[in-house]
């Protein structure tokens, strides 16, 4: 599918375009700004984009007001079929943010059960009791996502919900061309809802992506053939960074062996692989070496997976998650910047693309220390190997002597036997 075969850039929309913090319900066309990024996009060379929450919300995009409505902030329909027709004129799929759990209170469908209560219609949407109240003195009470109550539950046992919400992707489908969704919090919702909206949207395109935000656990509960393409890896999201930070690369090591190497529990899948999101503290923030920024992308991008980056961590933005709050990692850029960093992630972005054992090989470690990783990937006979230094000092590797593409440089040249890792560096051959 060619979601196997992608690399995503995320961009959380409220936040990249700079739009008040609360829905004012001025209809402003903020959205239109992604369409002058698409030539950065391009250079980067990656071929999805995956936007967080776009439709009407109150605040940030994950209180739902109205799913068949662009956020007042972003601007209508129309701005926003705009933007997909660009992307899609460039080569670039469009995946949004499905966010089923739950709604927020003012959700056109909540403020009729607040007005009318029993004798609401879409009573039974959501978990109320009504013998109950709530923090907001509803005269009733309802269940709020992980207790948080302006987060409204949506009841996704009632088969009502489940059409009307399938019916939504299949609307954003008919008006937008949609190449997927990404389910928020997909570990809390319906396993019989994933299992409906995936026959719904498979019967319409074999090859619509469904993507679920998945924490911990067993990711092959989710990602199965009756529910889910791929989910979040958020398992090496944590051992990409730490590794490096800790120089203790055997951590990193484990997971991608014990994911993908000779027996791994999820060889063969492709889960969605990144260094930092919408929701975590920025890489170039959380790396206490700046020198090792190269190292952590090139983990990401050579490694089993689907990757991702998020929009400004090209170039090294950062953005600390502090006291709760989310605004410093989802800010507004007025134009993209490019660096040294750009550069190189864009050249593992373009090796990626040339090399079917960067997307589709077996993992196979060949040499690790406490600071050097050596691994291989083969596919088809084809065999790209990646060594990691993330020491202070060089290092001398003992690998098989012979001739080499060096795909950093597109050289070719003859490795010795112990073939020296400069201080703090990536070393990528196709053998």
């Amino acid at each position: 599918m060619w979601y196997d075969d992608a690399v995503f850039y995320q961009i959380y929309p409220l936040g990249f375009a700079g739009a008040p913090e609360w829905n004012d319900g001025v209809v402003t066309p903020r959205i239109r700004k992604v369409i002058d990024w698409i030539p950065h996009m391009r250079r980067l060379g990656i071929d999805a984009i995956y936007f967080s929450p776009l439709f009407s919300s109150s605040s940030h995009g994950y209180d739902t007001r109205d799913y068949m409505r662009l956020d007042e902030r972003l601007g209508d329909t129309h701005d926003f079929q705009d933007v997909c027709w660009a992307l899609k004129e460039n080569g670039i799929r469009v995946v949004v943010d499905g966010v089923f759990n739950h709604v927020g209170r003012e959700f056109w469908a909540f403020a009729d059960v607040r007005e009318k209560r029993e004798a609401s219609r879409y009573r039974d949407w959501f978990l109320i009791d009504f013998s109950g109240n709530s923090n907001y003195d509803d005269g009733f009470h309802y269940e709020g996502w992980e207790g948080h109550y302006e987060l409204v539950k949506l009841n996704l046992s009632n088969r009502e919900v489940r059409e009307y919400l399938i019916g939504c992707v299949r609307e954003w489908r008919r008006l937008f061309g949609i190449d997927g969704v990404r389910l928020d919090v997909a570990y809390s919702l319906s396993h019989e809802f994933m299992r409906e909206l995936r026959s719904a949207m498979k019967s319409e395109s074999v090859d619509f992506l469904l993507l679920g935000e998945v924490l911990h656990g067993d990711y092959n509960v989710f990602a199965n053939p009756s529910m889910l393409d791929s989910v979040t890896n958020y398992e090496c999201y944590k051992g990409f960074y730490s590794s490096l930070n800790d120089c203790n690369l055997f951590e990193i090591n484990y997971s991608l062996n014990r994911q993908f190497g000779d027996g791994g529990i999820y060889r063969g899948k492709h889960l969605y692989s990144f260094v930092d999101n919408h929701d975590v503290t920025r890489a170039a923030s959380i790396v206490r070496n700046r020198e090792h920024l190269p190292l952590l992308h090139a983990l990401l991008l050579t490694s089993p997976g689907i990757p991702s980056v998020y929009y400004g961590s090209e170039w090294g933005a950062e953005g600390v998650k502090e006291n709760g709050s989310d605004r410093s990692l989802r800010p507004c850029f007025d134009f993209p910047s490019w660096n040294g960093l750009s550069d190189f992630i864009s050249c593992l972005i373009k090796m990626r693309r040339n090399e079917k054992a960067l997307r589709h090989g077996s993992y196979r470690t060949l040499l690790i220390r406490n600071r050097v990783l050596i691994f291989a990937r083969e596919c088809d006979g084809e065999r790209v190997e990646v060594a990691i230094n993330c020491d202070s000092s060089e290092f001398y590797a003992e690998t098989e002597e012979g001739d080499v593409l060096n795909l950093l440089t597109g050289m070719r040249e003859h490795r010795p036997r112990h073939v020296r890792l400069a201080p703090c560096s990536v070393n990528i051959w196709r053998r």
